[in-house]
This record gives structure tokens, sequence and C-alpha cells, in this order.
């Protein structure tokens, strides 16, 4: 595998510093340009994949006839959304027309959107829901102190592009050791379909990794065109069939908080419940912090961190 990385983290950001920088890794380019984009055109696929995903009997259409596509036609999302097809079609084609909330509304519910997918899209057709949080310079020593304080759970600090900008070493001892990969690596989705240095594995990984994969999809509608997301994207696109299989479905979800049961060699099973916290006053950072859900699990989280 060839890589070139960006030397923005190793200059900016030392071994076990706590700097949010926002520089990450690039890739050699791979023969495509499916990140070669713009937020109109992620909105055009966006819609796109999700009218194919509706059967035309559960909107009230005979589900008879030949259709070239599944799911419902362009016409069909107008005349459901109230808008004209012509319109539609040329929305689903990445052109650069007008758009209102009112008209995106009346496309969510007809494409029977849930809240994050609702948001997605507007956060693709550029209307803001609120105002737009900063992004952080640098993380506080509290920070660090914090992630320290509740071993033996394992934390660590995140941005929405999912590098890692500072972690615990009950988060070394339980998952993966952070202090022997390379800054520039740092990042969980690069770990969870590129690396192979994991201590731990999720019994239920494929689900792990869509969700994972759906939430940077979301998040990634606030930084289309954006070279640093656009790098991680295509050096994920060219390493991991696995990540192109998930990307290309366009999934969107919000970070979860979903129960985990890890297992770990020597340990058995760990079960896990991520608890999410918010940076608000330092931008769209979190702390994600791995609870016990039971005594058992309490007790050998003790054990592997104290070892």
């Amino acid at each position: 595998m060839v890589r070139a990385w960006l030397s923005y983290y190793s200059q900016h950001l030392a071994p076990g510093s706590t700097n949010a920088h926002d520089g990450l890794m690039t890739t050699v380019p791979a023969a495509t340009d499916r990140t070669a984009t713009s937020p109109r055109r992620e909105l055009g696929l966006f819609l796109r994949s999700r009218r194919e995903r509706i059967r035309p009997d559960e909107v009230g259409f005979a589900p008879g006839g030949r259709r070239r596509t599944p799911g419902l036609r362009r016409e069909e999302v107008a005349l459901l959304a109230g808008v004209g097809v012509t319109w539609y079609t040329w929305l689903e084609q990445g052109r650069e027309i007008n758009v209102s909330a009112q008209v995106l509304d009346a496309i969510a519910t007809a494409l029977r959107f849930d809240r994050q997918e609702r948001s997605h899209l507007y956060s693709l057709a550029g209307l803001r829901l609120g105002p737009t949080q900063g992004v952080c310079s640098a993380l506080p020593p509290s920070v660090q102190k914090t992630l320290d304080v509740v071993q033996p759970y394992p934390a660590l600090v995140m941005n929405s592009r999912y590098d890692i900008l500072a972690f615990n070493e009950a988060y070394c001892k339980v998952v993966i050791d952070l202090n022997t990969v390379p800054v520039e690596e740092r990042n969980l989705l690069w770990l969870n379909f590129v690396s192979d240095g994991w201590k731990c594995s999720f019994v239920d990984a494929e689900t792990t990794k869509h969700h994972m994969v759906a939430a940077f999809r979301a998040a990634s509608a606030n930084h289309v065109g954006e070279a640093l997301w656009q790098d991680l994207i295509q050096g994920l696109l060219s390493n991991s069939p696995y990540f192109t299989e998930l990307w290309e479905r366009y999934d969107v979800a919000a970070p979860s908080t979903r129960t985990k049961v890890l297992s770990v060699d020597g340990f058995g099973l760990l079960q896990i419940e991520p608890v999410n916290l918010w940076l608000s006053q330092l931008g769209p950072l979190r702390v994600t912090v791995y609870t016990a859900l039971d005594e058992e699990t309490e007790a050998k989280l003790r054990l592997i961190v104290n070892k």
C-alpha cells in the first residue's frame, strides 16, 4: 500500500500532545473522481439514494409497470412533495437552483426522512438550522486530566472527522495503544478500516462500522469540498473496499450511544456503554467514555488497566 501522508500533524502536534490542530493524512489518489464533488452534487446523490429505497406501494403508488431503477421515480417524488418535476430533476442533478426551507421540508416528508436525514439535507443545501460552531485550536490541560480521572474507563476526545485528539491510558490498554500509532494516523475511521493493531475486537463489528460511516457522512455535509476531509475520504476509499461499500449507501446517523460488546484476549467479553460529552466551548469536539454496563465488566476493566 502506497501512502503519502501530510506532515501537518507531525510538525504541529507532538505525540501525546492535546493540541487539536485540524490536519490529517492523504493517500495517493485512486483512479476515481468519487470525491471530486460539491454540496449540490452530494445533495442530488443523497436524494436519489433515498428515493430508490422507498417502494411505490409504501406511499400509495401502484407497484406495477416497468421501472428502470428501484424505488420511486423522480416525478413521483415531485408529486408527493408538491414541486415541479423539472425543478426536482434539476435538484437531483446538482444544479445551482434556489431552494427554500419550506420546499426541502416537503421533500424530506415525501421521502420519509428521519430527523438526522432531514438535518443532513439542510446542511447540503446550505441552510443552517442554528449557529455554526467555532473550531478549537487547542485543548486545555483540564481535558486530559478529566480523561485520566475516569479510568479504568477507556476515554478519548475526537473532532467531527474522527481525528483522535486526546486519550487516556485505559483506552490504550483495552482498545488500541495509540502511543504506538503515528500521530498522523490517529483517526478512528482509518484505524477501524485500515489498521490492525487492536487489543480487542467488537463482537458486532459490522454494525459498529456501518453506524460510524453513517455518522461521518452526516458530519461531512458541513465540509463538502474541504481538502482535509476529501483527503481522508479518498484515502479510505482507496484502501478499504468495505468503507467504499458503506460510504456509497449514503446512510446518515448521529454518533452512537449503543451498547457495545468487546472481546479481549484473556478476559473474555466486556459490555461497554459509550457516553458522549460535548465540549461545546471548544467547538465540535466530543469526549467519548466507554463505561462498564455491569459489575463483571467493571472488574475486568480494573484488572486490564491495573495489570
